[in-house]
This record gives C-alpha cells, structure tokens and sequence, in this order.
C-alpha cells in the first residue's frame, strides 16, 4: 500500500512487501488520510519486508492485515516523533533558547546561539528540529526562526496556564527510572516516591502549577459549597501530600487571610517548599512539615489533596485521618486527574488516558504499592471508586464540583 502523496520514484519495493507512511504534522498519527495534501506532511518513508521483520513463515504472513501493520507503524512513528519533541522542548526550556526568542521577532541561528550562550551549530540542529515539529516559525527565504506569542504561552511564559516546557523533567524521569520500573515489575511492584529521580519532582510541580495558578483560587474553591467565602476573612488550611508548595503558594496569595499548613513525607520537597513560601514572602502564613498523610496534627477547615490521593497505599484511612482532622463544618477538597468510571470508556474516550495510565505504570501505582495497605488506586481511578473511598471513611456526602480537561474537583463533608 502506497500513501498517494508520495511520488513514484519514492515508491521502493522490498521484495513484494514495501511500506509507505506519511505522517501528518499536528494530526493523529494513527490516522493516515489521503486527502489532506494541502497541509504540511512529514513524509516519512519505511521499506520494510514483513518476512525480516517478523520472521513469519509465508503460511502465516497469508493471514496478516498488511494495512494494520502499516497502520501501526505510523502510529509508532508518530510517538517516536513526539518522544524526541519533548526532548526537545525540554533542551529548550533548561538551556533558555525559547526565553531569548521571546518577543524578539526574527533572528538567525547565530543570534540565539549568542544570547543563550550556546554552541551555535547545535543551536541551528535544535531551531530546524523545532520548525519541523511546528513549534517555531522557520522563514526560508531569509534564514531566520522566530517564537510566536502562542508559542511563547506554550513554551516560554511561566506565569501562563498553558505553560508545558518545564513539565518536561517528569517525563525524563520516566526513562531515567526505567531500570527501577523493571525491577518493580519482576518484585513486589513498589518504588517509593522519594526513590525516583529529581527531576520527577520538579516535573510534577510545573505540570500541575500553572493550572494551580489559574484556576485553584478562581475557580475550583468557589465552586464548593461555603468554602470561598470562609477564607476570605480566616479558616485553616491543610494541603497533604504538598509536593513542592505550588497549591499552597497559589492560595496563600490569594486569601490573605487564612494560614497554610503542608505536610508531605518527603523531606527534600518540603525544603523546597519553605523555599518558595520565604521567595514569595509568606513565611508567616505558611508552614511546611515533614509527616505522612495519617501522621500530622492539627483541625482545619479545608483540607485538600492534590493529585496525591490516588498515589498512597491506604487511601480510605488517610481520608478518615483527614475527617477526623476537620473542624466543625469543614470540607475536604479533593483534585484527581480525569478519568471516565468505565475503564473501557475511559481507554476508548478519554484523550488523556494513554498518558495518564502509562504515567500511573511508572509512578504513580508504583508508589502506592510500596505503601502500608497498597491499594493501587492508580491515576485513572474515577469518581465512583473515589468517592467509595471517602463513603468507607466514613464522609456523608461526596459530590463533584467542578472538572476541567485535566482535572476532577470534588468536596468531601463529614
């Protein structure tokens, strides 16, 4: 099978069996549709012989789809393409290239290699590797690369909810642990949080804190019942499992008012946290300590839970740790990834699915099986297994308040 927008003299044969695969820029790769000619492709064009690849004998070969095959090796094209974008983009946020390219106009590959002090022939490889991904803006005629401002939100801009970049150490880790995801795989299937490396920690924190920014304050809490308005003139928050502060920071900014508490057992990010709380001038308000999520102490009128719940191993006695931490009145505020109830729907519907699970394959059920209990909730567990775990923990009423792409936002009352 021939992909029509290839010419013929790119159409090779190996033996009888010779693929073609055209890859289209910023659509599903696994869908490989003839008429989008008009639109920019990335031609990429495979000669394979299903004989050296698998070794079948030719009885067997006789009862394979060819066109599935084909099919599946554009898609598999296509997450080895957006593998090495990420990798890119990581390069680009760590080395600052898209912060010297902001607002800039046009430059030349010399002129972001001077700014950001780099080798400038591995800058010029990284800038095309960019223009083809379509990230940046390449102008042919005139040599010149340059960052739109939708770019800039994307991959340049701290303060935007849409910046990704530096969620980019998160799936670095990914492959940096894999000798340590192989060896959970073999064993008992745990890797402690703290086992994992930095860059994971970091990653987590920037995947989730523009989101946090943008939303948590204006949003989120407003849509639970009597919350909003408690914080505004005081209450006492506590955020379990805080990571690196980034939701503390977010509301303590915000209800000028109340006062912080986070507790997270891992040490390192707790140091970091007082860290951001002391660069934001909110040390006052703010406290940090190192304890698990069934050890702190302390009532609170909200407590909240971070896109942590579903990593713990004993996720109905940390929720019946936090009832019995709540004052008079109080409400747990609960954060999850999305998720659809049915697993089948939600691998079939859910666009955020393949990341998630593979995601939660590495860290996040890992994680929870190195705890006491080990449930292994995992990062697609859903509203129905959710809330029967807060039911057991002996909460009366569990209801989702808001949700975004991303994101389930559900209050918990005692």
């Amino acid at each position: 099978m021939v992909c029509p927008n290839v010419g013929s003299r790119e159409r090779h044969k190996a033996g009888d069996k010779g693929f073609v695969f055209c890859v289209p820029r910023f659509r599903d790769f696994s869908t490989l549709d003839s008429t989008t000619s008009k639109t920019k492709f990335v031609k990429i064009t495979l000669f394979i012989s299903i004989q050296i690849i698998f070794g079948l004998s030719s009885t067997v070969q006789k009862t394979m789809n060819e066109s599935r095959v084909e099919e599946l090796m554009g898609q598999m094209v296509g997450h080895m393409t957006g593998s090495m974008v990420c990798l890119g983009v990581w390069l680009g946020d760590e080395l600052g290239l898209y912060k010297v390219m902001r607002n800039q106009g046009p430059q030349s590959a010399d002129e972001v290699a001077v700014a950001s002090r780099c080798h400038p022939r591995l800058v010029r490889e990284w800038l095309d590797g960019q223009a083809a991904g379509g990230l940046i803006e390449f102008d042919a005629e005139v040599d010149r690369y340059s960052l739109t401002d939708e770019a800039a939100a994307v991959l340049a801009d701290e303060t935007q909810p849409t910046f990704v970049a530096r969620a980019m150490n998160a799936l670095g880790s990914f492959y940096m642990d894999i000798e340590k995801v192989k060896t959970a795989f073999k064993g008992d299937g745990a890797i402690a949080w703290g086992d994992h490396h930095p860059c994971l920690f970091r990653g987590t924190e920037w995947f989730f804190r523009p989101g946090y920014r943008t939303f948590l304050c204006t949003e989120w809490i407003p849509s639970l019942n009597g919350v909003d308005e408690k914080l505004k003139v005081g209450g006492r928050v506590a955020d379990v499992g805080c990571g690196h502060g980034a939701s503390i920071i977010a509301m303590a900014k915000h209800y000028s008012n109340a006062t912080f508490s986070g507790f997270d057992y891992h040490a390192p990010s707790i140091e970091t946290s007082r860290l951001r709380a002391r660069d934001e001038g909110l040390e006052n308000r703010t406290r940090f300590e190192v304890a698990d999520a069934k050890s702190y102490e302390g009532n609170f009128d909200l407590i909240c839970f971070f896109d942590c719940l579903h990593d713990m191993g004993d996720p109905v006695g940390i929720a019946r740790h936090a009832r019995e931490h709540l004052a008079d009145g109080g409400s747990v505020l609960m954060v999850e990834p999305f998720a659809l109830d049915s697993r089948a729907k939600n691998i079939a519907e859910n666009p955020m699915a393949t990341l998630l699970y593979n995601a939660s394959t590495c860290v996040c059920t890992p994680n929870s099986l190195s705890q006491e209990v080990g449930l292994g909730l995992g990062a697609q567990a859903g509203e129905e297994r959710l809330r029967d775990v807060f039911l057991e923990a002996g909460f009366s009423s569990f209801e989702r308040c808001t949700e975004t792409p991303l994101n389930l936002v559900f209050q918990a009352k005692s």
